[in-house]
C-alpha cells in the first residue's frame, strides 16, 4: 500500500466516528424531543446531518476500496457497521490497524528504494 492508501483510510477513520456517534446522538434525540416536547424543526435538520455523514462515509468507503483493493466482503462489513448504532465505533478501531499497517509497509517501501 502506498501512502495515499494510507490518508484515504485515516479520511475513513475521521468520519467513522462521528457518523456512528451520529445516529444514537443526534435521530434519537431529536424523535424524543419531538414527542416530549412542542420542538418539531430540529427532527429535520438533525436527520439531515445524520445523511449528510452517512453519505461522506460511503464515498471515503468507495475511495478506500479503489485504493486498498479490498475484497467486496470487507467493504460490506464496513458499510454494515455504519448501518448499526455505535457499530462505526469498531470499525475505527479495525481501521485504525489498517492505517498502521499501510504507514508501515509505505515507509518500508520507500526505505527499500532509497
Amino acid at each position: 500500500m502506498d501512502i495515499k492508501t494510507a490518508s484515504a483510510l485515516h479520511r475513513l477513520r475521521l468520519v467513522s466516528v462521528p457518523e456512528a456517534l451520529s445516529f444514537p446522538a443526534l435521530l434519537i434525540f431529536g424523535t424524543l424531543l419531538s414527542w416530549l416536547t412542542d420542538i418539531d424543526y430540529l427532527k429535520m435538520p438533525l436527520g439531515m446531518l445524520h445523511g449528510i455523514l452517512f453519505l461522506i462515509y460511503s464515498v471515503f468507503l468507495l475511495d478506500v476500496w479503489n485504493r486498498a483493493k479490498w475484497p467486496f466482503k470487507k467493504v460490506l462489513m464496513f458499510f454494515a457497521l455504519a448501518v448499526v448504532p455505535f457499530g462505526g465505533l469498531y470499525g475505527d478501531r479495525l481501521l485504525k490497524r489498517e492505517e498502521a499497517d499501510s504507514v508501515i509497509a509505505a515507509r518500508a517501501r520507500e526505505a527499500a528504494d532509497a
